[in-house]
């Protein structure tokens, strides 16, 4: 018994003392083995290069009489043939005539209103909640440095407060109310009659987008002129001073159709050679002035001028967006490559031996691939490299042939740096 049991603390002890030798040795190799991961993600690289141009509409600018002008039309908005775009006025009080007539339609509306809930038994509660509810909003927007909607908060709280004046006590009563808007009606009819004299319209005589801003470019710029346009007369008119009419209200833009016109190099516009005429398009990103994406077609390519090339882009798309633009800087963007980013160094090449099933004759080939974490095992997963820059690889996952599971994955974890890896090799 006593040899039985010296055996065994004799084997106890030579257990122990392999297992805190493994430890140790791994310890040391975690410590002194560089180790270390990071996490691979959906990437899209584009295939691009920048251009400088100009913008290029059917525009028709609008001339006026003079006065202080008014546009009715937003930037970019739609109008019909015979609509007014603008209202001018002939001196400053004309235009205070303007604005009392604005205050006292307001007044009557809330007259009207004040009338109607009257009838109904009025509804104090709601209003007053609406006023301290408007209050708050615009102390809001006063502390905050917003002033572009402080007029119509300013005058929503004075509606408010309008109303809420006739739906208390006396004043509610619908005699008064009626005597009322019967006054504001003579005093708004009086004023009309008077703002006829003084005031007129400047209407437009064909449909298209209305734009307020006049720019000079208007001339210089048309759709017809594209063709004989260099990329030196590009460059003349980048340098030009351009004065814009400053008596104009506005243009308006009768094509649906706009272009995009820029010099590029001889060698880059090659590429555009074989889409003139077809119909796939060069996606163009603009983010300077705005921010957007707009698929154009190629309309035309001149011919060289000392190594570069006129090239025009037309598209019938976001021209309500992009009527405020004229020179820019974009991206012309031929093809987008969508993939897992990895850094470089993650990158690795095996030499793989495959075995043919009938003959069985042996052969290698390179397998191009990278080692993901998977729980503490590396796993060698194929990708192939399809963008390579300075410091990271866009690639593409490949199915293995052992196992479905080895595809790489947006957000796997990706072992950039460790000694000895192999297929299956415990690491963590």
């Amino acid at each position: 018994m006593k040899q039985g049991t010296l055996v065994n603390k004799i084997v106890i002890l030579v257990l122990a003392g392999a297992v805190a030798i493994y430890l140790a040795v791994y310890a040391w190799n975690s410590l002194t083995t560089p180790f270390s991961t990071v996490l691979s993600y959906a990437y899209a690289v584009d295939d691009s290069i920048e251009a400088t141009g100009f913008l290029v509409r059917e525009e028709v600018v609008l001339p006026s009489a003079g006065g202080t002008v008014e546009l009715l039309p937003a930037e970019g908005e739609r109008v019909s043939k015979g609509e007014a775009v603008a209202v001018l006025y002939q001196n400053t009080a004309a235009l205070e005539r303007r604005q009392e007539l604005q205050k006292l339609n307001l007044e009557l509306e809330q007259l009207r209103y004040s009338l109607r809930q009257e009838g109904a038994g009025g509804d104090s509660g709601r209003l007053s909640q609406a006023v301290i509810d408007a209050i708050v909003s615009l102390r809001s927007s006063v502390a905050a440095g917003d002033l572009t909607g402080l007029e119509d908060q300013t005058l929503n709280l004075k509606s408010l407060v309008y109303q809420r004046e006739y739906t208390f006590g006396d004043a509610g009563s619908s005699e008064a109310l009626t005597v009322a808007i019967a006054e504001k009606e003579a005093q708004i009819q009086a004023l009309s009659s008077q703002a006829a004299a003084d005031t007129s319209q400047v209407r437009v005589d064909r449909p298209g987008i209305f734009s307020g801003q006049v720019d000079g470019y208007e001339s210089l710029l048309t759709p017809e002129g594209l063709s004989s346009l260099t990329p030196s007369g590009l460059d003349a008119l980048s340098r030009q001073r351009v004065s814009a009419d400053e008596t104009a209200v506005g243009k308006l833009i009768t094509s649906s159709t706009w272009y995009f016109v820029c010099p590029l190099p001889e060698g880059e516009a090659k590429r555009l050679e074989d889409r003139q005429g077809q119909l796939q398009p060069v996606t163009v990103r603009f983010s300077r002035d705005w921010s957007g994406e707009v698929e154009m077609q190629v309309e035309s390519v001149s011919e060289p001028e000392n190594g570069r090339v006129t090239v025009v882009f037309s598209s019938n798309r976001f021209l309500s967006d992009t009527t405020l633009l004229r020179r820019q800087t974009v991206d012309l963007i031929f093809d987008t490559a969508e993939g897992v980013r990895i850094p470089k160094r993650a990158v690795r090449v095996l030499t793989v031996t495959e075995q043919d099933e009938e003959t069985g004759a042996e052969s290698e080939r390179q397998v191009t691939g990278v080692y993901a974490l998977v729980g503490a095992q590396a796993e060698f997963k194929p990708v192939t490299v399809l963008v390579e820059e300075e410091d990271y690889c866009l690639v593409r996952p490949e199915p293995p042939q052992d196992a479905a599971r080895k595809i790489l994955r947006a957000g796997d974890e990706i072992i950039v740096s460790a000694d000895d890896l192999f297929d299956g090799k415990v690491v963590r």
